[in-house]
């Protein structure tokens, strides 16, 4: 099984503290969904015709696309691949572009799982992170997306907001399981360089929330959600039984997936390929038949720390075993001290040949999976 990602470049204004390539200025919409529908035909091959059972539109925001444009990608997708019937096919979207003649247009279209950009329910917090929506806005849209038909909801939050403390935070999180999503995406606030937050940051004009109070607020959710029936299947991602992200997953457990526009990355399970993050000259390059990428080879170490970073952060863990089949690398006997201590401290727990984290240890994951790495010889 393969995977399908499409990146649409297009966004109504700019969020605070995004650092995804996306425009703000419309013009070329029409032409770049002629280029995804050229790139698709160019790379056909790229899947070595798997079955394609997910298919993902981010961006950027998808929900600007028209539903023709939608239906065009659609139809490109099922002439040139075998499209799984019971593929997971999702659409990133925006509280503000989702009325009801457009949730009636997407699940016509054939897109079966929305994920839906609320952020935070405080109304004040989506303006200092220049939201376009409100809260009163992203909670109806919830009930109108169940009257359409949809079934498969995620929601995105964001918490270790500047001006959001934990009775805020808490009230965010109550407020999105009176929705009751099937899946929620929860990102403690990054500060990224050239984003208006990085730069508000470089001033001195923006004052991050320190350490403690993200983690504090990252083991609420924790807390909140397993009480309430989510399972939290990756360090940001909970779901309720059988709503995982299998999109996403797949990804997790280095399946092969295409990216379809600028600044997409795709992967064949021996290189990595990256598109060019410029709408003009993505344009420009699909128009003369090239795909405007550059290309990774990746490397055994390379193999072994993706799968480390990535299988780390799930609940599944991260199997010693398969390292050593694959790649004749026995890590866990070479970490053995490491790991020994990581259980003692009540970070993790070693079943059999299996690493998965503690709660506890879900917060320290990045640490624990750089310090598992294995460098170059």
């Amino acid at each position: 099984m393969a995977g399908l990602y499409f990146h649409i470049p297009f966004c109504k204004q700019a969020c605070y503290y995004c650092d995804f390539h996306f425009s703000t200025n419309q013009e070329l919409k029409g032409e770049l969904v002629k280029a995804l529908v050229k790139e698709l035909h160019l790379q056909k091959d790229f899947l070595n015709d798997e079955v394609i059972n997910t298919v993902y539109f981010g961006g950027g925001t998808p929900s600007l696309l028209k539903r023709e444009e939608l239906q065009t990608l659609l139809n490109t997708i099922r002439e040139l691949h075998h499209l799984n019937p019971s593929a997971e096919i999702t659409l990133e979207a925006n509280p503000d572009d989702l009325n009801d003649e457009t949730l009636a247009e997407l699940k016509q279209a054939g897109i079966n799982r929305l994920s839906i950009g609320m952020q935070t329910f405080h109304n004040d917090l989506l303006r200092f992170m220049n939201r376009a929506h409100d809260a009163a806005t992203a909670i109806q849209v919830m009930h109108n997306a169940r009257k359409t038909g949809f079934d498969n909801i995620s929601i995105d939050l964001i918490y270790a907001i500047p001006g959001q403390d934990n009775t805020r935070w808490e009230e965010d999180i109550r407020q999105a399981l009176a929705l009751n999503p099937e899946h929620l995406s929860c990102y403690s606030l990054t500060i990224e360089e050239k984003t208006v937050f990085g730069k508000w940051s470089a001033t001195g004009k923006l004052k991050m929330v320190e350490d403690d109070m993200a983690a504090h607020q990252l083991d609420v959710l924790m807390n909140t959600l397993d009480k309430a029936g989510y399972m939290h299947y990756e360090i940001s991602n909970f779901a309720k039984p059988g709503f995982y992200s299998r999109h996403n997953s797949s990804y997790w457990r280095q399946e092969k997936y295409l990216g379809i526009g600028p600044s997409a990355h795709s992967y064949d399970g021996v290189i990595r390929q990256f598109n060019v993050a410029n709408n003009h000259v993505y344009i420009k390059a699909i128009s003369k038949n090239e795909i405007p990428a550059e290309k990774e080879i990746l490397t055994i170490e390379n193999k072994i720390n993706e799968y480390i970073l990535t299988t780390l952060r799930t609940q599944w863990g991260t199997d010693f075993s398969r390292l050593k089949q694959d790649f004749n690398m026995d890590l866990l006997e070479q970490n053995s001290a490491y790991i020994q201590q990581l259980v003692e401290r009540d970070l993790a727990l070693l079943t059999i040949s299996v690493l998965t984290l503690t709660r506890k240890g879900k917060l320290l994951a990045d640490k624990i999976a750089s310090d598992l790495f294995v460098e170059k010889k």
